[in-house]
């Protein structure tokens, strides 16, 4: 195969492998820098862990999970069902080993290490959503406080001694203690068991799926190719060119190639030197109707139980699975959700919910996300964001542009370097 045309150094042409917000964020700003790209998808657009998501754009609430109190957590409820942080018994090494690397990341310094490294993607995630909005993408951010509620005020000092950690860092946070009669002012859906709640200010949140349909919408808008059912079987590297081949036989060329696959990213790139492990945290969601209007989102933390307003009802999000990606659906999952959650929360129609849904988040040993070049020159990735890919793809994709078409690895980037140990 020739070489294919190059601008001024830097690709003409893209591949982007992943149709979720991360790798059409990519593709969109990419395209903002004069490349052509191509998206192709296992499935299809939004198919992996951007639809079903608590749609939370959460800056101030993006803390890696690597932290010390998820250890003792997990080690007290590894196997439970009902749990939050559920590990289904499995023979699989790879999976005992991934979770013992996460062990030892979940230390004070390595928490803090994760901490420092989003501080700029959450400075600039949300600038990052208005340039998409402004330019083409017509699902509105919607700017709310996120309030997390407890049982005690005890509880609530929790969170915050966790939020001063993550300001002392440099990030700019600003919340507000809120007593019982506060929270019950403001949400009518919150029963007398919840005695003090923290408001996270400057927080938004988006209908993810709609998000992320008008995002590929823009993509195509621009001169993009979207393909569907392109599972890729292989990858070959030639100069200034790489080509990728499905299973089924068909092959794309180009200059550049972004690995954007999600949970998927810890396979493909572990066979292009790619040295942090990728597992699948799969997190479920459903939507239940409400007797009156939910005024915001709303977090449980001992319960790990998001709920976002939805199309007219509440989305309620929760639990962190580690188990294979194409796993089907466990509806004991859902119903361990429902458990935690319903002494929490009134007017929300259980038995009514609709949208049952599970999905793949793709979680690092460290708590740092994969973003940047492989070893193979005009090869990258972008991915393992855990829980927080809806909320820092957008920045994830202008950075890895810059990246690319530069050739220069942007100060941000550095500590998401793919190939660190």
């Amino acid at each position: 195969m020739g070489e294919l045309d190059r601008i001024d150094g830097g690709p003409r042409s893209a591949i982007v492998i992943g149709a979720g917000v991360v790798g059409l964020s990519t593709a969109w700003f990419l395209q903002e820098r004069g490349v052509g790209v191509t998206v192709l998808d296992r499935e299809g657009i939004a198919a992996g862990a951007s639809w079903g998501n608590a749609g939370w754009l959460s800056p101030g609430l993006a803390i890696p999970l690597n932290e010390p109190a998820v250890l003792r957590y997990g080690l007290r409820t590894l196997l439970d069902r009902q749990a939050p942080l559920h590990v289904p018994p499995s023979p699989d090494p790879r999976l005992w080993s991934f979770l013992a690397r996460l062990a030892a990341n979940c230390t004070g310094r390595s928490w803090t290490r994760a901490v420092e490294a989003n501080s700029p993607l959450n400075e600039e995630c949300l600038e990052a959503f208005d340039v998409l909005t402004a330019n083409g993408v017509d699902a509105p951010t919607i700017e709310a406080p996120i309030t997390a509620a407890f049982e005690t005020a005890d509880q609530a000092s929790a969170l915050i001694s966790e939020l001063r950690r993550i300001a002392e860092t440099g990030q700019d946070i600003s919340w507000t203690r809120l007593t019982a009669a506060d929270l019950a002012e403001r949400f009518p859906q919150a029963t007398a068991r919840l005695g003090a709640a923290v408001r996270i200010d400057g927080q938004r949140y988006v209908d993810p799926g709609r998000f992320v349909e008008s995002l590929a919408r823009a993509v195509v808008g621009r001169g993009g190719t979207i393909r569907h059912k392109f599972e890729v079987a292989s990858l070959r590297a030639h100069r200034h060119a790489l080509s990728v081949r499905s299973k089924t036989g068909q092959t794309v060329n180009a200059n550049a190639v972004v690995l954007a696959t999600g949970a998927w990213l810890g396979d493909l790139g572990r066979k292009w030197g790619v040295k942090v492990p990728v597992r699948a945290g799969r997190g479920y969601s459903f939507t239940g109707p409400t007797d009156r209007p939910v005024p915001g989102p709303l977090y449980l933390p001992d319960i790990r139980v998001a709920c976002t307003p939805y199309r007219d009802g509440l989305r309620v999000a929760g639990t962190m699975e580690f188990r294979k990606p194409d796993a089907s659906l466990d509806p004991a999952r859902i119903a361990a959700i429902i458990a935690s959650a319903r002494p929490f929360l009134t007017g929300l129609d259980w038995e009514g919910r609709t949208d049952e849904w599970v999905g793949s988040r793709p979680v690092t040993t460290d708590g740092r996300h994969v973003i940047g070049a492989t070893s193979t020159p005009g090869l990258y990735v972008a991915g393992g964001h855990g829980m927080w890919g809806l909320t820092h793809g957008p920045i994830t994709g202008r950075l890895l542009a810059e990246h690319i078409t530069t050739g220069k690895q942007p100060e941000a980037l550095r500590p998401f370097d793919p190939l660190r140990r």
